[in-house]
C-alpha cells in the first residue's frame, strides 16, 4: 500500500512540475496503462479525435518528413500548405547563432497546425549534425560511440548520448535518428565506423542502454538500419544485396533491434539493402515481406520510418519497376516517408487512395502511431 501511495504521489508531483514548465503531461508508464487511468484514455481519445477531424491531405502530410532549405519564408509556407508532419535538419541547416537557430525552429513550429517532429542524424563521430556549427552547439566534434567506448566504457557512451540528446532538446530538435543497431565484422565495411564495433550480444546491451539515455531527454530515438546492415555496400550510391538467410537475421542481426524494442524505442528506420533470401528483388524499405518481420516477428508497435527515399538504391528500383517511390514505401509498411519530393509524393499518395490502391484505414493507423509518438515526446496534440 505504501509503495502504491509513493507511486501516485511521485507521478502527481511530476505532472505538476511538467505543467509549470509548460511540458505535456508525462507519458504513462506500463503500470498506468494497465490500470486504465484517466490520462491514458484521454491521450488516446485526443489522438483519435484529432484524426477524425483531419482532412485526407492533412493526414497524408503527417507521413512526410523532409529536408528543408534555409529560406525561412518558403519553408514555413510549405509546412503550412502541405501539412508536413516533420522536417529533418542536415548539416547545412545549422547556420547562424544558437539564438537565431532556436528562433528559426520555433517559427517552423508556429507554422504547423499539428506540431512538427524536427529530426536530425546525431550519432556522433562521422555522422554528427551538431558538429556543423560550434556557435550553435558549442562543440565542433562529438565522439563516435566507438571512441566514447574506448575512452570510458559504456558509462562514457551513455553520458555522450544523454548530453547530445539534451543539446538537441534545448535547441528544439525532438527526434534523433540514432543509435545504430547494426553489427559488422569487417572494419572496412561502409557501416562499421558508425557501429559500437562489437558482436551481437554486446551490441544488444549497448542498444538496450542507449535508447533510454536518449529518450529520457524528451527526444525520440531511432534504431537503424533494420533489418541489419551488416557488411553491405553503400545504398546511397547504388543497390546492395545480402545473401544471409532469414534464420541468420533472426538469430543474429535482429538481436540488437529486439533489445531496443524491449527498451521502448520510439521508432525504427528501415534501410534499402535487398534481402535476397526473403524478398530477392525489392529493397527492404519497399518490401512488405521485410517490414512485416519488424511488425509481426519483432512485435514493434511504434513508428517505422524509411531511410532517405532519395538514395540511389531506391531510385534504381523505382525506375526499373516503374513505381513511385513514396507510394511504394508507404504500401510496404513505413509510417514516415523520409523524402524531399513531398510536393509530388503527397499528390501521388492522394491519387493512390482515390484509386483504392491505399486505404484510408492504413493511413489512419500510420497517423495514429505518428501522433502517439509526438504526444510521448511532449508535443501538444489538441
Amino acid at each position: 500500500m505504501n509503495n502504491y501511495i509513493k507511486h501516485v504521489t511521485s507521478f502527481t508531483a511530476l505532472t505538476a512540475v511538467s505543467c509549470v514548465l509548460g511540458f505535456a503531461t508525462p507519458w504513462p508508464t506500463t503500470e498506468t496503462i494497465a490500470s486504465g487511468t484517466h490520462h491514458q484514455s484521454t491521450t488516446e481519445q485526443k489522438i483519435d479525435n484529432q484524426i477524425k477531424h483531419m482532412t485526407l491531405n492533412e493526414k497524408i502530410g503527417q507521413l512526410f518528413v523532409t529536408a528543408v532549405s534555409n529560406n525561412q519564408a518558403a519553408t514555413r509556407h510549405d509546412i503550412k500548405a502541405y501539412h508536413l508532419g516533420g522536417i529533418i535538419l542536415m548539416g547545412n541547416n545549422f547556420v547562424g547563432t544558437r539564438s537565431s537557430f532556436k528562433h528559426r525552429l520555433k517559427n517552423y513550429q508556429s507554422s504547423a497546425k499539428i506540431p512538427l517532429t524536427i529530426s536530425t542524424d546525431q550519432e556522433g563521430g562521422s555522422v554528427s549534425r551538431l558538429s556543423a556549427n560550434k556557435r550553435i552547439s558549442g562543440h565542433s566534434y562529438y565522439l563516435s560511440p566507438q571512441q566514447a567506448l574506448h575512452r570510458g566504457g559504456m558509462k562514457e557512451v551513455l553520458s555522450m548520448y544523454r548530453y547530445q540528446a539534451k543539446q538537441l532538446h534545448r535547441l528544439g530538435i525532438n527526434w534523433d535518428f540514432a543509435p545504430v543497431a547494426d553489427v559488422s565484422k569487417h572494419h572496412n565495411s561502409f557501416i562499421y565506423d558508425r557501429t559500437i564495433g562489437k558482436g551481437y550480444q554486446k551490441t544488444s546491451k549497448y542498444i538496450a542502454a542507449s535508447v533510454p539515455a536518449i529518450q529520457n531527454q524528451h527526444v525520440a530515438a531511432t534504431l537503424k538500419h533494420f533489418p541489419g546492415y551488416g557488411s553491405a555496400a553503400d545504398t546511397h550510391t547504388g543497390s546492395a544485396g545480402v545473401n544471409r538467410s532469414l534464420k541468420t537475421f533472426e538469430t543474429k542481426d535482429f538481436r540488437p533491434f529486439k533489445a531496443g524494442i524491449n527498451s521502448g524505442v520510439d521508432s525504427v528506420m528501415v534501410t534499402h539493402i535487398i534481402l535476397k533470401k526473403v524478398d530477392p528483388h525489392k529493397p527492404a524499405s519497399l518490401s512488405r515481406k521485410d517490414i512485416n518481420l519488424l511488425r509481426n516477428q519483432l512485435h514493434f508497435k511504434g513508428v517505422i520510418v524509411s531511410d532517405s527515399l532519395q538514395m540511389q538504391a531506391v531510385g534504381n528500383y523505382a525506375v526499373s519497376h516503374h513505381v513511385y517511390r513514396d507510394v511504394a514505401a508507404f504500401k510496404a509498411g513505413n509510417d514516415v516517408l523520409l523524402t524531399s519530393d513531398y510536393k509530388r509524393g503527397i499528390k501521388q499518395l492522394h491519387r493512390a487512395v482515390v484509386k483504392k490502391q491505399v486505404s484510408v484505414k492504413h493511413i489512419n493507423s500510420a497517423v495514429k502511431r505518428i501522433l502517439t509518438m509526438k504526444a510521448k515526446i511532449g508535443l501538444n496534440i489538441k
